[in-house]
């Protein structure tokens, strides 16, 4: 029984490692929850406990695995089965901007929202995010920036620059628009949508759309381990949503 935890330590260990090659940091995000699990495995696995606590052990594991893969199911079923089809706004979800540089997971959602405002030109866009640590200029300005540059029309560009979290993102964009009657997309990366969907309920929107956005394939496990957590808080309705996985403030791009 043992041999569980020394191998679920070993390949956590790993990850880590793949983490740290791909951000070039040795704590980029959510990286260390990796580090941490993969050294309590390892001590676990080599600890000289009798077989009744490996079997303990084993069952509360078996629980936590059931519980993962439940709320991993609803996240990566968020991710698919969309279509687009007309809104009347779509919201842009911010994440991190790094001096006035649009990171990776951002630049996703921002080409996302590009393709879709050409297929839907009288859509409106709320770009969503306000100023944190280590952004020159507020989220919502580098965004609204690029979608211009893009050649998308300044006038159909609406700049909420206060939010810093998920749910103050959909609080603050939802001024600009009717959330019990309009028809919002929602941009976002495609793991980070099923909670963007629930928060969007719990903030009075009604009529919801998907328009996912891919993200670095190396560090999806990573993504989805962490909105796991994310989840949990947002279903016990804890509150401030203080993952901000939309702002990634240690975010590894």
């Amino acid at each position: 029984m043992k041999y569980y935890f020394l191998i679920v330590g070993v390949l956590c260990i790993l990850y880590y490692l793949v983490l740290v090659y791909h951000s070039r940091k040795l704590r980029s995000t959510f990286a260390v929850f990796w580090l941490l699990t993969g050294g309590v495995h390892l001590l676990i696995g080599c600890a000289p406990f009798p077989v009744y606590v490996y079997a303990g052990l084993l069952t509360v594991c078996g629980a936590g695995w059931v519980c993962f893969f439940v709320v991993e199911m609803q996240i990566i079923s968020a991710m698919f089965s969309h279509q687009d089809r007309r809104t009347d706004c779509i919201i842009i979800l911010g994440a991190q901007v790094k001096g006035r540089k649009i990171t990776d997971s951002l630049k996703r959602r921002l080409d996302r929202a590009v393709r879709y405002l050409r297929s839907f030109p009288e859509t409106k866009v709320i770009v969503s995010g306000g100023k944190g640590p280590g952004e020159d200029i507020a989220e919502a300005d580098a965004m609204g920036d690029y979608l211009i540059r893009c050649g998308i029309d300044p006038g159909r560009i609406i700049r909420e620059n206060r939010s810093v979290s998920t749910r103050e993102n959909l609080r603050y964009s939802g001024r600009y628009i009717d959330p019990e009657h309009d028809r919002v997309g929602i941009v976002t990366n495609g793991f980070h949508m099923y909670r963007s969907l629930l928060i969007a309920g719990q903030e009075g929107y009604k009529h919801v759309y998907k328009i996912p956005a891919r993200s670095n394939p190396a560090f999806q496990i990573n993504y989805l381990t962490r909105e796991f957590f994310a989840v949990i808080s947002v279903k016990l309705n804890i509150r401030p949503d203080s993952s901000k996985s939309n702002r990634g403030k240690k975010n590894e791009k």
